[in-house]
């Protein structure tokens, strides 16, 4: 596995984990895997800072029974230690198309924005 593949599978590693029910209950795992300067612009059209997303991940509810569906992942390397993703994701039915970007920071990979569009 060269370096480009190694940093697309970090970042597929780190989305995974986002996306984890076990994970998401917990602020300071999320905050572990977020950019200090993380930023997303959610399905709803919302806009999203580390803040408010951990405000919104600690009261959310997701069943582990009903986890992500996640197909289609596929990850590049735009430069070193930027990595886009992009996948398509099934949440008990709400379909959406995501895009996220990760960078290498000092202390490992992290998501730096991260957009969902929802779809049919």
């Amino acid at each position: 596995m060269d370096g480009d593949e190694r940093a697309v599978q970090a970042a597929i590693d780190g989305e995974l984990r986002l996306l984890d029910p076990e994970v998401r209950a917990s602020p300071a795992l999320v905050r572990e895997l977020l950019d200090p300067e993380f930023t997303e612009i959610g399905a709803s059209g919302r806009w999203w800072d580390v803040e408010s997303i951990l405000t919104m991940m600690s009261a959310e509810t997701v069943a582990s029974e009903s986890p992500v569906k996640v197909s289609e992942m596929s990850g590049v390397v735009l430069a070193p230690g930027i990595v886009h993703l992009t996948y398509f994701a099934d949440r008990q039915g709400r379909r959406a198309w995501r895009s996220s970007l990760w960078r290498l920071t000092e202390t490992g990979w992290r998501v730096y924005f991260h957009q969902g569009t929802l779809t049919d």
